[in-house]
């Protein structure tokens, strides 16, 4: 089974988190991380992957442009992406700068694309995803673990 980190990453940050989010998804027996940016990210990882967890930087309270721009060339994939698992993170300049918006616009995508959409554990914090202002700090990072694992362990129970 395969779980996509797919990221925008414009300074690093969010880039950071993604790999972060990868290491909890490689955690998890019988699973394959694929980590992908907007730019390399094709059809096929998106089909061939159980679970999808994307990352943004925040954008005007929104996920950035180049991550839309690839949910939206996807959408005809839309049918074989339902019952699939997804998941948010972001990152943000400011500790107010919008990280639930935008965690909020990618899960409303997947919503539509007919995933079934978690957000991080309880023994993470519990809400939306992941999210940090500035570079992610190591309690950042070992939640994107969780993340990341969470995901993994989610995709392979709704695959069985």
């Amino acid at each position: 089974m395969k779980v996509l980190v797919l990221y925008y990453s414009k300074g690093g940050n969010t880039k950071k988190l993604a790999q972060a989010v990868l290491e909890g998804v490689n955690s998890v027996e019988d699973v394959q991380g694929v980590l992908r940016n907007t730019k390399e990210v094709t059809k096929e990882d998106f089909l061939e992957a159980g679970g999808v967890i994307a990352g943004s930087p925040v954008y005007f309270g929104t996920m950035a442009a180049q991550l839309k721009a690839v949910l939206d060339s996807f959408i005809s994939t839309r049918i074989k992406m339902e019952g699939k698992v997804g998941a948010a993170f972001a990152t943000s300049g400011d500790p107010t700068g919008g990280k639930e918006t935008t965690m909020m616009t990618i899960l409303q995508a997947f919503l539509i694309y007919g995933m079934v959409i978690t957000g991080d554990p309880l023994s993470a914090t519990g809400h939306y995803g992941v999210a940090c202002a500035g570079m992610p700090d190591e309690k950042t990072l070992g939640n994107a673990i969780k993340l990341g694992k969470r995901v993994a362990q989610l995709s392979l129970q709704l695959s069985a």
